[in-house]
């Protein structure tokens, strides 16, 4: 996670951050947990299967009902218990649908009665005004509502027509109830010209938010592969991200703007900084150091709705164990998986032009799950990567 105002446009100073004694991620704001030091895990949740749409991109291949197996009320309240007594300051819900689930209230009310930030990850669609003012009431943090374009656009990936007005419906039905909200946006070579219309959006509406995710090959996203952008194509892209957060932060606007599942974002800014504004590009380089890049097994984690757990949403073919068996602090800290082991030090691990990389410290070898995906091989370099060998002061020969 990359936050382009935060680093770009100077939203976040290095002191912001160092204020905080220790970094703990119990003690830093939700916008300053990305540079924790002990990297306690944000817990993906998905908590059920069940969706009321069927997008063409969704990780987790949901269907239009739960799934046999998935984690009952009582089950979901001792995965809290233990979310809470290992430290996890997130837990984000999510599913499928997560408001398909009868008893995502309660859940959501246990996990902030026990001191845990709730989230939600949403397509929308099912926020009425009574379920927003419930989910304000109970406590919950944030709702992201993920949004693939303008309206023809998202109602085609969605597979449903009128998802796109249902979905800015559930924004401004949080907005009513002063309940933060933001977007979600998953690039592909399907939608990327249509960030500046979600820009727009985002300026029209006065969203707090806004995350756009780099396409990773996950669930029935592996179709989409083919669809992945270009490095010239990602480049251009982030670029246009800078530069639209920049006109908004210029207006006296300041949307926090992040993007998601490609570290070398972290780099990129820092050098397109170094020719803009050296000073900031001092700062920015200090927060990536902080930031320590990719998580995933790490600094982001995810429990299935049948209780397996995997080192993020994304990585669903390799379970670490399940929580009706074991305790997911009991798995997450049995480092006898050689795969959770190498995760938690993958810098030690990773290969080619990663291994050489002079920005290994900030980017971790970025997203191993889309490496093997593509290569077969989880430690080759990411293809996602558009950092040219100069940049990464690699010798091409």
């Amino acid at each position: 996670m990359i936050g382009v105002s935060k680093l770009y446009c100077g939203a976040v100073e290095p002191g912001d951050v160092l204020r905080y004694h220790g970094r703990g991620a119990k003690d830093l704001p939700s916008h300053l947990l990305q540079f924790s030091a002990d990297k306690k895990p944000v817990m993906v949740w998905n908590i059920t299967r069940a969706c009321n749409l069927k997008c063409v991109h969704c990780y987790a291949k949901a269907t239009f009902g739960p799934a046999a197996d998935e984690l009952s009320h009582e089950e979901g309240l001792a995965l809290l218990r233990d979310f809470k007594d290992f430290g996890v300051p997130v837990v984000l819900f999510s599913g499928g649908e997560p408001l398909m689930r009868p008893d995502l209230f309660e859940l959501v009310k246990f996990t902030v009665a026990n001191g845990m930030r709730a989230v939600i990850s949403t397509n929308g669609t099912l926020i009425t005004p009574d379920v927003a003012r419930r989910l304000k009431d109970l406590g919950l943090s944030y709702v992201g509502i993920s949004l693939d374009g303008t309206e023809k656009t998202h109602d085609k990936f969605r597979g449903e027509p009128g998802a796109f007005a249902k979905a800015m419906a559930g924004v401004t039905n949080c907005q009513a109830v002063g309940l933060k909200v933001g977007l979600r946006f998953t690039i592909s070579r399907l939608n990327f010209r249509e960030v500046a219309a979600i820009f727009d959006l985002v300026e029209e509406y006065n969203i707090p938010r806004i995350c756009f995710y780099h396409l990773v090959y996950a669930g029935r996203g592996t179709k989409l592969v083919e669809e992945a952008l270009t490095h010239e194509q990602t480049r251009a892209l982030v670029d246009l991200i800078c530069e639209r957060t920049r006109a908004l932060f210029d207006k006296g606007r300041n949307p926090e703007v992040l993007t998601v599942d490609n570290h070398a974002d972290g780099p990129y800014l820092y050098l397109k900084l170094l020719q803009e504004d050296p000073q900031r590009a001092a700062e920015v380089l200090s927060l990536l150091q902080m930031n320590e890049g990719n998580s995933s097994g790490r600094g982001i984690g995810c429990v299935s709705w049948d209780g397996e757990v995997y080192a993020d949403q994304f990585w669903r073919h390799h379970s670490f164990g399940n929580v009706r068996k074991r305790k997911f602090s009991e798995i997450w800290t049995d480092l006898t998986d050689e795969l959770l082991a190498r995760l938690k030090d993958k810098k030690r691990h990773v290969k080619g032009r990663c291994a050489e990389c002079r920005w290994l410290d900030v980017c971790a070898g970025n997203f191993r799950v889309r490496a093997e995906a593509l290569t077969g091989d989880l430690w080759a370099p990411d293809p996602a990567c558009y950092l040219t060998d100069e940049e990464i002061g690699v010798n091409a020969a």
